[in-house]
């Protein structure tokens, strides 16, 4: 198993586990410390969004195994925070 498939099932494990608390607080924690710019994050989530759709995963694997700590911080956050928008109704 690749380190990106490892690296986005605990991401996935990560969103799963906060999906049930639907506390915003703890992910605020996380957030809100990085020293990202509102572009960096606009631009993380493009191209994450962008790559996510295209059926080449070794150019997504690529990508995502050279993401940093911050990038995968910012990737989960979006994660929770789209499935809780997703599954409100």
């Amino acid at each position: 198993m690749s380190d990106a498939i490892q690296k986005q099932q605990q991401i996935d494990q990560g969103v799963m586990d906060t999906l049930k608390e639907r506390d915003h607080s703890v992910l605020a924690q996380q957030v809100n410390p990085l020293t990202c710019t509102h572009n960096d994050i606009i631009e993380l989530l493009a191209q994450y969004m962008a790559l996510s759709e295209q059926d080449n995963d070794d150019l997504f694997d690529h990508w995502f195994d050279n993401l940093t700590k911050e990038q995968h911080t910012v990737l989960k956050v979006f994660e929770v925070y789209r499935g809780q928008y997703e599954h409100q109704n």
